[in-house]
């Protein structure tokens, strides 16, 4: 068996559409973003008429997903990446890991990590998974005030290659830093969609477009590539086929999984 197929078994991971992504790694089982509600709309806490609209069903429910040992929630504000659903597992899991602000709003079992600051768990066969908190940007610089702080996560162990969960990323300077310090990284779960909203930031991209997750594959030197948070949405503007044209056009579409 080759080292890329013996990698690939090592740390399963699967979309199960929009942000959920359920990644085992260690004997662990992380999630990120937990959605699980049917289709429908989202009043955004914005002037004016805004509403976030879900168009996809997800295909399994939180209960369908069995153990969980940590959700990765890359922010608590928007119901594209909480929904309600979402947000009643949250109590079901032994520690949800997401910003400063989120945990203190969320309270509980959620954990706050700043920006580099790292957590510890213990796996079944008694080594640890060091979870990082890391850079993310949901929107155009001065963003945060608007749309909120948000934070990637970056899974390492000392037998086990690396996991990156971009969480809701505009920035690729924030890429080239994560790149600095963890490069080259294995697996890289990249929020792609090229999100924009006509009235927000005068439609600059609030999260990463295709050629952009190209790009951030590459800083990363990142073996898999696997996409998500492209669908179910009605503000993304870029899906699968986007990725593909884009990832084939940088030479770098043998690193696709769309763990479906």
């Amino acid at each position: 068996m080759s080292g890329a197929s013996a990698t690939s078994e090592e740390i399963p991971v699967r979309v199960y559409g929009g942000p959920t992504t359920l990644i085992e790694y260690g004997g662990l089982r992380f999630v990120t973003d937990p959605t699980f509600d049917p289709p429908g709309e989202y009043p955004m806490p914005l002037p004016g008429d805004h509403k976030l609209v879900k168009t996809d069903p997800a295909p399994v429910t939180a209960a369908d997903l069995g153990r969980v040992d940590a959700v990765l929630l890359s922010h608590d504000e928007h119901d594209d990446n909480l929904d309600n659903a979402g947000r009643d597992f949250l109590p079901e899991v032994p520690v949800v890991f997401t910003t400063v602000g989120g945990a203190d709003r969320l309270g509980g079992n959620a954990r706050g990590l700043a920006v580099w600051q790292t957590a510890e768990l213990w796996r079944p066969d008694g080594g640890t998974v060091t979870v990082t908190g890391v850079p993310a940007r949901h929107g155009p610089v001065g963003c945060e005030p608007v749309s909120g702080d948000v934070v990637g996560f970056m899974l390492t162990a000392d037998d086990l290659p690396s996991v990156y969960v971009s969480g809701d990323n505009a920035a690729l300077e924030h890429v080239k830093e994560i790149a600095e310090k963890f490069a080259p990284v294995d697996t890289a779960v990249l929020f792609l969609g090229g999100a924009r909203m006509p009235f927000a930031f005068d439609n600059a991209l609030l999260t990463l477009d295709s050629a952009q997750g190209a790009e951030a594959a590459k800083m990363l030197g990142a073996r898999r590539v696997v996409p998500a948070h492209f669908d179910s949405w009605a503000h993304f503007k870029e899906g699968r086929n986007e990725i593909e044209a884009a990832f084939t056009e940088a030479g770098l579409a043998d690193r696709l999984d769309f763990a479906r």
